[in-house]
């Protein structure tokens, strides 16, 4: 049921102090990629075909359909020349509404050329402590009664480490992966990123359709997801730049949409003819609406946006 006018306009004087520290938040990510010399584009919210993956679906809209991520415009123009690339994108994802979900959210994500997982780490150390000082001129901050460090050395543990502390499961090369996300949600999330960030990285291959596999262990990815907290800030991997390789992995996940009933996409032309000229580079993306909430140190990405869909 929706609220009464006079509750609406209640709730959002209530989330003011949320959304002033929201905007500074912003306005100090900008800074930070202009000091390191990324440019910031903006690429199309509705596009003809978004790129296939199995779980996440896309928002029809008319004939088209709205972003899931800005990854394929991104690409497209690393594909041209561009070096490093930043955007700060409306993102729009059917079916995810949550205390840590919205149907509609902010993204960040940033692409460089020529870089690999270590750099992205690297480029989100700094971006976290470059907005805590700008916040409170701390490189730290408290969320839910905790203080997260980001001054210390922030942890890299491996997905396989991870599985076998805190779940007792030694993964196969190729685990079942209702299984894998189940446990992972479960009984490895709530304990990474207490105190410092956990940066957990060399995830299954078979699920990274767009990273590229580990050298020496094709069974792993050059992929990596930042916690603070127990929750997911932000993923990044080393892109996948094998084109023939891309191609199988798209048709893999059409089929797989196909197999689940999904909305299959009309095939993305303009992002497989520019896989050939995809550079080596590494990309990240950074859910803003979390980042606000941990900074906030709020309940659920309702407090820290100013208009939620019911």
């Amino acid at each position: 049921m929706s609220a009464t006018p006079a509750g609406e306009l209640a709730a959002l004087a209530a989330k003011r102090a949320n959304l002033v520290r929201r905007a500074r938040i912003l306005q100090a990510v900008r800074a930070f990629f202009v000091a390191h010399d990324f440019l910031e584009v903006e690429t199309p919210l509705r596009l003809r075909a978004p790129l296939p993956e199995r779980y996440i679906d896309a928002q029809p809209s008319g004939a088209a359909f709205l972003a899931t991520s800005p990854e394929p415009h991104m690409k497209r123009l690393l594909a041209t020349g561009y070096q490093r690339i930043v955007q700060i994108s409306k993102c729009f994802r059917r079916g995810e509404r949550g205390r840590l979900h919205q149907p509609e959210f902010t993204m960040l994500e940033w692409y460089r050329r020529d870089a690999t997982i270590r750099t992205l780490a690297d480029d989100a150390r700094a971006l976290l402590r470059h907005i805590c000082q700008s916040l409170d001129g701390t490189g730290s901050f408290s969320f839910r009664g905790a203080r997260i460090d980001l001054d210390a050395p922030w942890e890299w543990l491996s997905v396989d480490d991870a599985f076998a502390r805190h779940a007792g499961w030694q993964l196969e090369d190729a685990p079942d992966q209702a299984r894998f996300d189940e446990t992972l949600v479960s009984r490895v999330e709530p304990h990474l990123g207490h105190g410092v960030p956990v940066i957990l990285h060399d995830y299954p291959a078979q699920f990274c359709p767009m990273a590229r596999p580990r050298q020496g262990t094709p069974s792993r990815a050059e992929r990596c997801e930042i916690y603070i907290a127990g929750i997911e800030l932000a993923n990044g991997c080393a892109e996948q730049t094998d084109a023939a390789r891309q191609i199988v992995l798209l048709q893999e996940e059409q089929a797989q949409r196909a197999a689940r009933g999904a909305d299959v996409y009309p095939w993305p032309d303009e992002f497989v003819a520019a896989l050939p000229h995809l550079p080596p580079c590494a990309g990240m993306a950074l859910g803003l609406d979390r980042l606000a909430l941990l900074l906030c140190d709020a309940r659920s990405l309702d407090d820290v946006i100013a208009f939620c869909e019911e």
